[in-house]
């Protein structure tokens, strides 16, 4: 190596000075972002409130056996209590087989978390890439990727999961399939158009101009640029997706007794209206306040964030 070609150790002295500058002041301006976030978040009263409901349901749903006044109720039978009314002893009243159905509601939280959460995991999973590869590469690929996502966005989501339930046997797992499968084309089309907007950004147009790999400019650079659109619709879809289960459950297609999911509770109560109410109104209202929770806090991080979804 000619002496020329060696580099100037000040130069290289320079270098690492501005770039840890530059990265410092990078990490101050999320810093700041996040706490102008967080602020305009605190002062939505309403966002509070569905941020107090998803708490409250996850710490039930973490110490449901510490909770529930009867956790053993879960899947015994008491014929001596049958169709108690609610009382002091048991304030949710009992089913057709002496379970307290407090502690059955309790314990649902779990199974119905855990069937929203799945399902979001495996259509992030499978949509983001998707919508990244579509929305970043264009040609021949995006035009398969986007009509493929087209034909399952023509059929709703609530009917494309009745239909595969339909064919499967009614489990959890199965009905975590069969939502997930109607559900990641809306992942796939939200990051598409994301990344069509960002890819023509200044930050991006260099990445490209020092050669990187497109690989790393679209998992590196455009994806975190969407984390705050990914969270928003993530808060926001837990809850439907919780509502399509219970409605599997309903319709006989989704969790199978005596499971306690809140759809099923749900369908096997209505076998006894009006007399016995309490046993479809709670799972109902277990459900409605589910849904209404991740629906505020959504609907408040989307104005803290200050975007707007398609």
């Amino acid at each position: 190596m000619s002496e020329s070609q060696i580099p100037d150790p000040k130069l290289q002295t320079q270098a690492v000075a501005l770039g840890r500058q530059i990265a410092a002041g990078g990490y101050e301006a999320r810093f700041e972002d996040l706490r102008r976030t967080l602020h305009r978040l605190r002062r939505s009263t309403l966002s509070l409130v569905g941020l107090g409901i998803v708490l409250g349901i996850l710490l039930m749903a973490i110490f449901a056996p510490q909770v529930a006044p009867y956790p053993e109720d879960v899947d015994s039978v008491h014929f001596e209590r049958v169709f108690q009314s609610p009382g002091r002893e048991f304030l949710f009243g009992t089913d057709e087989v002496g379970r307290d159905v407090l502690s059955r509601v309790i314990f649902g939280t779990r199974i119905s978390l855990s069937l929203g959460v799945t399902v979001l995991v495996i259509s992030l999973t499978i949509g983001v890439p998707l919508g990244l590869i579509a929305g970043y590469m264009g040609g021949p690929v995006s035009t398969f990727i986007m009509r493929l996502t087209d034909v399952f966005l023509a059929i709703p989501p609530l009917v494309l999961a009745l239909a595969v339930s339909a064919v499967l046997t009614p489990t959890l797992e199965n009905s975590i399939i069969a939502i997930a499968f109607g559900w990641w084309p809306w992942y796939t089309r939200l990051i598409q158009g994301q990344v069509l907007s960002i890819k023509e950004e200044a930050f991006v147009e260099a990445c490209r101009s020092v050669g990187a790999n497109p690989w790393y400019i679209a998992f590196k650079e455009i994806l975190p640029n969407c984390l705050s659109i990914l969270i928003i619709k993530v808060t926001l879809d837990i809850g439907y997706a919780i509502l399509t289960g219970a409605v599997l459950g309903f319709l006989g297609l989704g969790v199978r007794p005596p499971t306690p999911e809140w759809g099923t509770m749900a369908s096997k109560g209505r076998l006894h209206l009006p007399a016995r109410w309490w046993m479809t109104t709670f799972s109902g209202l277990a459900i409605f306040v589910t849904v209404l929770g991740f629906n505020l806090l959504g609907d408040g991080l989307r104005d803290a964030f200050d975007v707007e979804l398609e």
